[in-house]
């Protein structure tokens, strides 16, 4: 792996970079600070050589206007995900490493899975925990997919917001859904793991951390999974899905 710096917005964390937890947590509203986020990812020969990152060989059509509109349709930050994602549900007041596990702790609970496997993920994910890493989480995405009921969105968004490295796109159903209606896909993804992939192969680093709460809250918002709210998004004219209803 390698690491580089880049300096983001990001809501502040707690010394510890993390998470929620402790006993009867309170909301706490956070102000938002620069802070400076290592960016790790895998090594990749084809986008590296002689240590620079090579140019992707194919991109979106219109991807950089595009966002810009998401952001402009984002700019009040009220989506759901605003509130009541993984970044906003620890205990600021508690020790690092607990803080830490609350925020993997609450990825796990929002996941999709049924509520019994739930259950029995997170009583196995904690006795990992408590066992291996004296109650606190990995700190490699590796080895936080191999906990039971953690999957890759899980991880990178548990790597970004409990240890304040991006070490990929986190892709769930919203980044997923939007990326294929946008094309930003060179071709049909069929799941969150290919639609990752794809992002990455053209996708700036630097705005990796960025494109999963942006996208997430645009899909909660705007582009639904179900009616579409077209007519209202500033994309309309540069979507080819919103073009195929028209």
């Amino acid at each position: 792996m390698h690491t580089l710096r880049a300096g983001m917005l990001t809501r502040s964390r707690s010394q510890g970079g993390a998470a929620a937890g402790g006993k009867n947590p309170s909301p706490v509203k956070r102000p938002c600070k620069v802070r400076r986020l290592d960016v790790a990812y895998e090594e990749d020969p084809e986008r590296e050589k002689g240590g620079r990152v090579q140019a992707p060989s194919w991109e979106p059509q219109h991807w950089r206007e595009q966002l810009a509109n998401i952001r402009t349709m984002r700019s009040r930050r009220d989506a759901p995900v605003d509130q009541l994602g993984a970044g906003h549900c620890y205990d600021t007041s508690a020790p690092p490493e607990v803080q830490r596990y609350q925020v993997l702790l609450s990825l796990m609970l929002s996941s999709q899975t049924k509520d019994q496997s739930k259950v029995k993920y997170i009583k196995q994910t904690s006795t990992i925990l408590r066992q291996r890493y004296n109650g606190d989480i990995p700190s490699s995405v590796v080895e936080l997919v191999a906990l039971p009921g953690v999957g890759p969105k899980m991880a990178h968004l548990a790597m970004a917001i409990a240890w304040g490295t991006v070490s990929g796109i986190a892709v769930d159903t919203h980044v997923h859904r939007i990326a294929n209606r946008l094309r930003w896909t060179k071709e049909v993804t069929k799941s969150p793991e290919q639609t990752r992939t794809a992002l990455e192969s053209w996708l700036p680093r630097e705005l990796w951390n960025e494109v999963n709460g942006l996208l997430v809250g645009f899909g909660q918002q705007t582009c639904l999974p179900v009616h579409p709210r077209c007519q209202a998004c500033l994309n309309r004219t540069l979507c080819p899905a919103a073009q195929g209803r028209a």
